[in-house]
């Protein structure tokens, strides 16, 4: 099985945001501290729309896969 350059960004974009998201959410937001400064809520915002963008290329490169399959197999 070989897989898709765009497969792998997606899995890297959502392995990369994934764990920020959980070091974020165990180190700052379950400790007492400051409160959270504009660059965290940025980092947050960013790490969301990254994991969402991860999301949208592995789901589209598994849609080109099947239609690539499918017109291999009428061939």
């Amino acid at each position: 099985m070989i897989l898709s350059r765009q497969k792998i960004v997606g899995w890297v974009l959502i392995a990369v945001s994934g764990a920020y998201l959980v070091y974020f959410w165990r180190v700052r937001l379950m400790t007492s501290g400051a409160p959270l400064a504009a660059k965290e809520w940025f980092n947050i915002i960013t790490c969301v729309a990254l994991l969402m963008i991860g999301t949208i290329n592995v789901r589209l490169a598994a849609r080109r896969q099947r239609r690539l399959d499918g017109e291999a197999g009428e061939r």
